[in-house]
């Protein structure tokens, strides 16, 4: 039998309807920074997000399946972070992104707050202690 894959990390990336405003919402409210870009015939298409070790794409729907076609279903993106929750929370706030759950303890303990992304894929930052 092959040995378990051993990954070194995880890189998802969201297919969103409107490229330049999933990524104000990630970069301005989020706080992820642009790792790198694509671009075809000068527009936008792709972005390679970077927030600490997490990374995330966020690519442009060419609409080919459609443009009712619903997104976000199912997804929960978790962002474990030793930082403040209060101050993420409310810096996604001040960039006019509306949080689903305002910042409060998790059942087993850390803080957490929820927020959609503009075309509904969740996303938790929770604040987990050190290894």
């Amino acid at each position: 039998m092959p040995a378990s894959l051993n990954a070194k990390g995880t890189n998802p990336s969201f297919t969103v309807n409107d490229l330049p405003l999933s990524l104000r919402f990630y970069t301005e409210g989020l706080g992820f920074e642009i790792a790198d870009k694509n671009e075809t015939d000068g527009k936008l298409t792709f972005v390679s997000l970077k927030a600490g070790d997490a990374r995330l794409g966020i690519i442009q729907d060419d609409f080919a399946k459609g443009r009712n076609r619903v997104k976000g279903v199912g997804v929960r993106l978790w962002l474990n972070t030793q930082q403040d929750i209060a101050t993420l929370a409310k810096r996604v706030k001040a960039a006019g992104f509306a949080l689903e759950v305002e910042p409060a303890p998790l059942p087993w303990g850390p803080m957490a707050f929820a927020v959609s992304d503009p075309d509904g894929y969740k996303i938790t930052v929770a604040n987990v202690p050190a290894n």
